[in-house]
């Protein structure tokens, strides 16, 4: 098989300008059918309800987090840099490419309720008959285990695993850009190009000349403000806790033995717990949302009415509570019983430390699976420093877990049964006049 493209291809990109492929085994990965069903996943999952045009896929995202590691591997051989290992080029590009090919309809809602992993799908698309793997193969019978391991953050050499999976890789300064860009908001920016040029390969490991720390400093804050303004935005968390209820009352129907009128193979096989890789590249959101349209007028009251707002865009209310107690929340939900409202579905405290995002933490907390490496600088006396240890204003958002408990709700419901609840509950919810 030959290794370069007889004529290099190019893809314009909205972010990165122009997108570069060179290698036959990039071109024929992008190619695949299991890339290209990422066109039909969303990057932002839900927000789109929230911002109308973040509509861009996984497919570009994960086209511009190749090209962020084809240019940084390019400026590190140009330099001539003897700590990168040249030989690891083609696995860290595969792996940039196809770091995100597990990821599900709507992402992370669909993990927390079936308690998957779209890393584990990746591997299992990667090493698995698919027609990634055969592409991989062409290169040597080991090389799809390479990339997975790339993937697992197992590879023997971690200069190749902080590429993709880091505190700066090149997976989080895509996505912030291009995620700031299809929202519309300025915040997220940052000078890629300027942390490009002060990246360097030293004993093993990716750092920063330390010259180029308050570039670092504007992707952490923009990165910051992107979390608070975006990520956790607390309407696109009412449509994820809408979405996640629509799966889980699916769920319980379908294990009560619920005969569905309208049931696909592949979301069967979701409720059921026993999809494999055949069936679950068979899911995209194109699908989820036609069988939500479908179930939007089945027989069950409850399933009805969520596939209803989510597809219509009702979504939940939201109240702030200060520290809510178990009292209050038993009170609240004594209410919501006595006006005909199920708890379990139609209030849920959410708080935005749960979601699979984190600002910057230069180390493994208690309970996380796996460690992403820190930030380093690089002095010009080659010491190695963690960033936080040297920069005042990385130090002030280490760590840092702010934000409000929210309480979400249908508010119709409680306006007509209004004058049934109690006054310490009408006060709660702002229902005024009845």
């Amino acid at each position: 098989m030959k290794e370069k493209l007889t004529e290099e291809k190019v893809f314009k990109d909205p972010v990165h300008h122009y997108i570069y492929v060179q290698d036959q085994t990039v071109w024929d990965l992008i190619n695949t059918k299991e890339f290209q069903r990422l066109r039909k996943i969303r990057q932002l999952g839900t927000s789109y309800l929230t911002f109308h045009g973040a509509e861009h896929s996984r497919f570009s995202h994960s086209l511009g987090v190749y090209e962020i590691t084809r240019k940084i591997i390019s400026q590190f051989e140009r330099h001539g840099y003897p700590d990168w290992p040249k030989e690891e080029r083609l696995v860290s590009l595969c792996a940039a490419l196809l770091h995100d090919v597990g990821h599900g309809p709507f992402s992370h809602s669909l993990e927390e309720v079936f308690d998957t992993d779209h890393e584990e799908w990746t591997c299992k698309i990667l090493l698995e008959n698919t027609e990634i793997n055969r592409v991989l193969r062409n290169v040597s019978d080991d090389f799809p285990g390479k990339v997975a391991a790339v993937i697992q953050k197992t590879y023997p050499k971690p200069i190749v695993v902080s590429l993709i999976s880091s505190q700066m890789d090149a997976d989080r300064m895509d996505y912030l850009l291009r995620d700031a860009f299809f929202t519309g908001v300025n915040y997220g920016t940052f000078d890629l190009e300027r942390i490009l040029r002060v990246l360097r390969p030293f004993k093993g490991q990716i750092v920063v000349k330390e010259s180029g720390m308050h570039a670092v400093e504007h992707y952490l804050m923009s990165r910051y403000q992107m979390y608070w303004q975006i990520y956790f935005h607390p309407v696109t968390r009412s449509s994820e806790i809408i979405l996640r209820q629509i799966f889980r009352r699916a769920q319980q129907l379908y294990g009560g033995g619920c005969a569905f009128d309208w049931l696909p193979d592949s979301i069967k096989g979701l409720l059921a717990g026993t999809m494999d890789v055949h069936d679950y590249l068979k899911l995209d959101e194109a699908l989820v949302q036609t069988t939500f349209a479908q179930w939007a007028e089945e027989r069950d009251p409850l399933l009805s009415d969520l596939c209803d707002r989510f597809m219509n865009r009702r979504l939940y209310k939201y109240i702030t509570i200060d520290n809510p107690d178990e009292s209050l929340l038993n009170e609240i939900s004594d209410a919501f019983v006595s006006i005909g409202l199920d708890p379990d579905y139609h209030m849920e405290i959410d708080f935005p430390f749960d979601l699979p995002y984190d600002v910057y933490r230069p180390d493994k907390k208690e309970g996380e699976k796996k460690e992403k490496a820190p930030i380093l600088l690089l002095s010009g006396e080659d010491e190695v420093s963690e960033i936080s240890a040297k920069s005042d204003i990385v130090r002030s958002i280490t760590g840092l877990h702010q934000g409000q408990y929210h309480l979400y709700y249908p508010e119709e419901p409680l306006l007509r049964a209004a004058s049934d609840l109690p006054e310490r509950v009408k006060q709660l919810f702002y229902i005024k006049g009845v």
